[in-house]
């Protein structure tokens, strides 16, 4: 089976700041990794070949040249091939021009039986592309999957909730977005990182590659447009208690009940 795993590259959320001038990310200087969640759905590829599934693992990811890094960790953790969607015209792209951009490679890859994408970007926090991009390709999605097997020639997930979960029985091909509740993502051993970096290769597909119409891409194929983006004002200046244990949680008491929070 082909296993497609949609990622992306994102800013580690700790080190990002707005520049207060423009109100756009700083990204120099900011170090870049493979948005956690798609991580997820990258070691649940691989649990299922581990599992005894004859598999083919293809990530796919839409950015720019430095994109090339997560792929390779990817190839390092122990996928089989690694495709970088890179073109001017896919700049811009909002969740519904993404899923337009990746939907076309994954019909350009041909026959495959499973989507796996991470629940949702940190960077973004919207949870659209992995939908959006089932809905593009016409195939069925289970979001929120914190357990998955192949059984019978459908896959099974475990679909969480806010009270527990449901099962659901889906006909392949279908995509499932991946939640951290499913694993644990391994790291890559040594010479998984030799093999990406040294002998595998990661393959660059521009729009023309993927017989795109580049009036549905970037900008110009984008429904959303971000007005602006902005820090909020701080509200107040914290303060810092001191002294033992129990004389700094009196304190905090004594001004939470000031407060009338407690």
């Amino acid at each position: 089976m082909r296993i497609v795993v949609c990622i992306k590259q994102v800013p580690d959320t700790n080190e990002v700041k707005l520049d207060p001038r423009t109100g756009t990310l700083i990204r120099e200087g900011v170090p870049s990794i493979i948005n956690p969640e798609d991580k997820n759905a990258i070691e649940e590829a691989l649990k299922l070949r581990e599992a005894g599934l004859e598999t083919e693992i293809i990530v796919i990811t839409m950015g720019p040249p430095q994109a090339d890094a997560a792929l390779r960790e990817a190839l390092a953790m122990g996928a089989d091939r690694a495709i970088l969607l890179s073109d001017r015209a896919f700049a811009g792209s909002d969740t519904w021009a993404t899923a337009n951009a990746l939907g076309l490679a994954v019909e350009h890859l041909g026959d495959y039986g499973l989507v796996l994408c991470g629940r949702q970007a940190i960077d973004g926090d919207t949870a659209q592309v992995g939908p959006q991009l089932a809905e593009y390709l016409d195939i069925p999605q289970v979001t929120y999957v914190r357990e998955l097997e192949i059984v019978d020639g459908k896959v099974r997930a475990k679909r969480t909730l806010e009270d527990g979960y449901e099962e659901i029985d889906a006909p392949l091909p279908a995509l499932l977005t991946i939640t951290d509740q499913a694993n644990t993502p391994r790291y890559p051993r040594a010479a998984g990182i030799f093999s990406a970096y040294r002998e595998q290769t990661v393959e660059i597909w521009g729009a023309k590659e993927v017989n795109a119409d580049e009036e549905k891409l970037g900008l110009k194929g984008s429904p959303t447009q971000v007005k602006r983006s902005f820090a909020p004002e701080p509200k107040g200046t914290g303060e810092m208690l001191s002294g033992t244990d129990k004389e700094m949680t009196r304190s905090l008491v004594q001004r939470l009940r000031g407060k009338n929070l407690i």
